[in-house]
């Protein structure tokens, strides 16, 4: 009897279904030569600290760094029905000729059904079904062409060793910051990637909350009612910037104009000496270009455009793309890069006809050959799966919120296989007392791809700053005639809150602000996280109350702020440094790095941490917040008779919502200090107070 076990119930129903399985069982479904089974995702676990050794069950400085010589499996908690389900899987698994691993075609699908297999002592062949879709078509595809388990050895390992990292920085550090630093109050989670995360949020708040504003003004003049804007001289730091965004590349770049101007006087002293005299065209440039469609969708870009068009968070985009792809009309989901392999192509043509509902704008693909271009399809850019894609199946029975996801994914397709938008630029450059002036103007000459989207495509404010998509009138060299100067007061503005979307994209470049594709695909080897793990991470955060959403923005809570300025340790929150760690977990599942040398690297961070946090003399604390604070006290009310919990073992209290009653008063926690500016107002037991006070900020406010 062949046993295929897949990842959840639905799953396992279509696969037998496609392989003539219809007997249902308790826990399976048999027919045909087969018994298909499934788990409810995570089944195993890794075993908890006290089911090494008894010693590490009570939180004590001295049990750590905690390091078992070999890690363990075990059942998820005490749930009747996953121990029952289990206990089905192991009897089939005992009694198999041969398996197959039916689980998600990801990381984390190979360890949560290796881990089964484990534990169930499986000691049969085992086959891997590895598959993009599920649909009948492809399911008969991957049965036809099966794997086999070794293939897939450095996935395990790599997941394995994702697993055991997390476990051992998780279970170490949040257990020494809870003792050293947490009061004994609440329990401080610290993560190899929620903090690092986390750490992104606090540094670009307290950037913003130090911003200091300068106020500058800007040149412009109105010539034949077109505004030209004065040219100024760039700064060697605005240089240096835009080289890192080209990725570090110098070049030579002519920086023609006026120094800024740094006050008012100056600039009316510039409009005086120009009002009077005429606006000479010095050149009209016309440039004609092409704009390609956009990329095809990976899980954090679908997720950052979620975002931005639906403000859908990370999680919901990620349960709704999943929903998809279990109703079969959208392909797996969990996938990092926006390329499609060379064997897609042939299946374009009948993808596009199974999208009934956009006939309108597949017909004019219909009866021409598809364009095959290098920026959709390109085998060295594909590893285990291709971008995300419909499957042709047609979609219906759609939830609102699927038709929306659904909708982004179907026109981005068909956009692909349209014509590149045809543009024309045009450059007039103007003077006036050697005072260079310069406006552009942008022309779509073809909309081709654009047709898909109409209305839809919308610049965002900061593209729109960048270039006008506005009609310039004819201008002719050497003409020239009155105009109309004008001085505008600006400041500059502070960096932006992140939301989902922009944490998303700092998550996958390790915080680096990269706008161009190629060079953010280079730093994907770095980023943080994996694209089916951000959305768990950020909603991990929230749980913790580290972070709070405003509209879109994210927001670090005072305690989420204190917690990132209490961690010296720069391992623990650098994204830049987490960013290595997950590069090398991407190599071990190349095979260009040994997973042994991971973990032992690990082990040895680890004990560095827990010896320089253990040599920290200062009597730094965290803050707890206010509402866990005041649950704290409502259980020493209501309990006094109850046994008492060891010091060494704090737990864990989830946030209670503030009483209608103090949220006025409270709106003043997470303030910038009025003070000293710096921090942020935090509420203790008797008065509010500065998150900077360890640095000598007396800023106090009675409760």
């Amino acid at each position: 009897m062949i046993v295929c076990i897949a990842e959840k119930p639905s799953v396992a129903r279509d696969i037998a279904e496609v392989l003539g399985a219809h007997t249902r069982k308790e826990g399976y479904i048999e027919g045909n030569g087969y018994q298909v089974t499934w788990t409810f995702g995570h089944l195993c676990t890794l075993k908890e600290p006290h089911e090494y050794t008894p010693n590490w069950k009570s939180w004590s400085l001295g049990s750590l760094p905690m390091i078992p010589p070999r890690f363990g499996i075990k059942l998820i908690g005490h749930d009747p029905g996953i121990e029952k389900q289990f206990h089905i899987i192991e009897q089939l698994m005992q009694n198999a000729d041969e398996i197959i691993n039916c689980g998600d075609a990801g990381q984390e699908g190979e360890l949560i059904q290796r881990w089964v297999m484990q534990k169930a002592g499986a000691r049969c062949p085992v086959k891997r079904l590895w598959i993009s879709s599920l649909t009948e078509e492809a399911i008969r595809d991957g049965f036809a062409k099966l794997k086999d388990q070794a293939d897939f050895q450095s996935l395990y390992e790599a997941g394995l060793s994702r697993a055991i990292g997390d476990w051992l920085l998780g279970m170490n550090a949040t257990r020494l910051y809870t003792i050293k630093y947490g009061q004994n109050k609440q329990v401080l989670s610290i993560g190899r990637v929620q903090t690092p995360t986390l750490a992104l949020i606090v540094n670009r708040q307290l950037e913003i909350a130090n911003f200091q504003p300068k106020q500058y003004w800007e040149l412009k003049t109105n010539y034949r009612d077109t505004t030209f804007s004065a040219l100024i001289r760039k700064s060697d730091e605005e240089i240096a910037a835009e080289e890192e965004k080209n990725g570090g590349k110098k070049k030579i770049i002519e920086n023609p104009g006026i120094d800024p101007i740094a006050n008012r006087e100056e600039g009316e002293a510039l409009v005086e000496r120009i009002k009077d005299l005429p606006f000479v065209v010095t050149s009209v440039s016309k440039k004609d270009g092409r704009e390609f469609a956009p990329r095809l969708f990976d899980l954090t870009s679908l997720q950052v455009e979620c975002n931005k068009k639906f403000a859908y968070s990370a999680d919901e985009t990620l349960k709704l793309i999943q929903s998809l792809y279990e109703k079969k009309v959208a392909t797996y989901p969990r996938v990092d890069t926006t390329f499609l392999s060379d064997d897609i192509y042939p299946k374009c043509p009948g993808i596009l006809k199974g999208l009934r509902d956009y006939e309108v704008l597949t017909a004019p693909l219909n009866g021409s050959t598809l364009p095959k271009s290098k920026k959709v399809f390109d085998n060295s850019k594909v590893t285990d799966h291709h971008a995300i894609i419909p499957t042709g199946v047609y979609a219906q029975n759609l939830t609102d919120m699927e038709r929306r996801v659904y909708d982004l994914i179907a026109r981005r397709f068909i956009a692909v296989f349209y014509p590149d938008c045809k543009i024309s630029t045009t450059t007039v450059m103007g003077e006036v007392d050697k005072i260079e002036f310069k406006v552009s103007g942008k022309q779509i000459l073809e909309p081709g791809w654009r047709v898909v989207f109409a209305k839809d495509v919308k610049e965002t404010a900061e593209e729109k700053e960048e270039e006008d998509e506005n009609v310039l009138p004819a201008f002719v060299k050497g003409e020239s005639g009155p105009h109309v100067p004008d001085l505008n007061e600006k400041w500059t503005q502070p960096p932006r809150p992140y939301t989902e979307a922009t944490l998303l994209r700092a998550m996958e470049t390790a915080g680096k602000l990269v706008d161009n594709d190629e060079l953010r695909d280079a730093l994907k080897e770095n980023g943080i996280g994996r694209p089916s793990t951000r959305a768990a991470i950020i909603e991990t955060l929230f749980k913790r109350n580290y972070i709070r959403k405003e509209r879109k923005n994210l927001i670090a809570t005072p305690t989420g702020v204190e917690l990132v300025q209490l961690i010296h340790e720069e391992l623990l929150k650098s994204a830049e440094l987490t960013g290595i760690w997950e590069k090398k977990l991407r190599e071990i599942e190349k095979k260009t790095y040994d997973a042994r040398q991971f973990l032992e690297e690990l082990k040895q961070m680890v004990s560095e941490i827990v010896m320089s946090v253990l040599s920290d003399n200062t009597n730094r604390r965290i803050t707890i917040q206010d509402a866990a604070a005041a649950q704290a006290g409502e259980k020493v009310k209501k309990e006094p008779k109850k046994r008492e919990r060891k010091p060494g073992t704090p737990k864990e209290k989830k946030p209670k919502a503030t009483p209608a009653a103090t949220s006025n008063a409270d709106s003043l926690v997470g303030q910038p200090c009025p003070l000293c500016g710096k921090g942020t107002i935090i509420k203790g037991k008797t008065a509010y107070g500065c998150s900077e006070w360890k640095n000598g900020c007396t800023y106090r406010k009675a409760l």
